[in-house]
């Protein structure tokens, strides 16, 4: 690929955070490789992509969504029709993008695209974040030119396992070195042991009732928490002001996990797919309470990252305060034992798929790799 010879992605995926945020990595390591490159990608309305693409800097295109049924419902009778449709829109903005190669991450809109790009006999790349892949990944690796995952252990043909492509801003974050600032530009103590517990973006009404249970414990540990309690769903107290608790800091949502990461000795989350290869690639000791719904694919998430000692789980209904006192607690005041789980995490982390991913879109357009990787060294 020469500098004035533009090579058109279209990148499909959405709904959730942790479809769009490796997609947007994927497509900024695709720029930065080689400056000809353009990337345009395709969503719905409803999904959190009509915010995060946009703020981006990239340009979004929407077809219907379209759920996959499980069981016989009136959806499954209309799906013929509304896939038609949904592949009928999405062959037209690959037409109009005049698209050279289609990179998928799963989700409601990439079965659309996928068929549109066989049908146009388009390079197909996919990648899968989850251990259980997902039906529309499924369906597209058995055509697909390049099959990648971010767990080795998921099955999908000709997969090969490349990690989780993330923001450059948590790959390369040294969380010892950003500490201090962190914490600073949180309001957070420099000096105390940290536990940060974050639900996600909407939040998890369990996690915030137990975590609200135990602050009393927390204060009498010595230790601060910052609470990332989601979007309208601040813990109030019964005169409906915000609760307080001596080291106890609460905020609904944060830009920039990166700087949670960085101030936090232990942190409690779901155990999504990005965010246990985060927290792999940073170091960070978690206890993870996999979401109770779906196929049970976030315990399968987490069941690495535990094995290897970086992480313990707990079921969602066993988060409560009492438990939340008998064995976090005691773990977040043990130094050497975070420590051992930090080194554990660690040696799980993969920091260099964004790149991974982008020398593979390359190489399925049949485009020249380039002689210098701008970005830095594979890791």
């Amino acid at each position: 690929m020469t500098e004035t010879e533009p090579l058109r992605v279209v990148l499909a995926g959405g709904g959730t955070a942790g479809h769009v945020s490796p997609m947007l990595a994927i497509a900024r390591a695709l720029q930065e490789l080689h400056p000809a490159v353009r990337c345009t990608m395709v969503g719905t309305t409803t999904g959190l992509e009509t915010r995060l693409v946009p703020a981006a800097g990239f340009e979004l295109d929407t077809i219907d969504r379209v759920p996959m049924p499980r069981r016989p419902t009136m959806d499954l009778v209309r799906l013929p029709v509304r896939l038609r449709r949904a592949v009928t829109q999405a062959r037209a903005i690959l037409d109009r993008r005049r698209a050279d190669v289609v990179v998928g991450v799963g989700g409601y809109v990439s079965t659309p695209v996928y068929l549109a790009a066989l049908r146009r006999g388009l390079p197909l790349v996919i990648h899968e974040a989850n251990v259980r892949a997902g039906l529309a990944n499924r369906l597209g690796a058995r055509r697909a030119a390049v099959v990648a995952t971010a767990f080795p252990e998921t099955e999908l043909p000709h997969a090969q396992c490349v990690g989780m492509p993330m923001r450059r801003e948590i790959s390369t974050l040294d969380r010892a070195a950003a500490r201090n600032t962190a914490r600073r530009a949180l309001g957070l103590d420099e000096s105390a042991t940290t536990v940060v517990v974050t639900g996600g973006s909407s939040g998890a009404l369990n996690l915030n009732r137990a975590l609200a249970g135990a602050l009393a414990d927390f204060a009498a540990a010595g230790l601060q928490v910052l609470h990332l309690t989601g979007r309208d769903k601040q813990v109030l107290g019964p005169d409906g002001t915000a609760v307080t608790s001596p080291g106890y800091h609460q905020l609904e949502y944060l830009d920039g996990m990166e700087q949670a990461y960085a101030a936090a000795d232990l942190i409690v989350a779901r155990a999504g797919s990005g965010t246990v290869h985060e927290l792999a690639a940073v170091g960070l000791p978690a206890v993870l309470v996999p979401l109770p719904i779906g196929n049970g694919e976030q315990a399968l998430n987490a069941r690495g990252l535990v094995e290897a000692g970086g992480a313990l789980t707990v079921r969602d209904e066993e988060f409560t305060a009492e438990w939340i006192g008998r064995r976090l607690i005691p773990l977040a005041v043990d130094a050497d034992r975070l420590q051992a789980m930090s080194t554990a995490a660690s040696g799980l982390g993969i920091r260099g798929a964004d790149r991974t991913m982008a020398h593979l879109v390359l190489q399925a357009a049949g485009r020249p790799q380039p002689t210098h990787d701008p970005s830095g060294e594979h890791q």
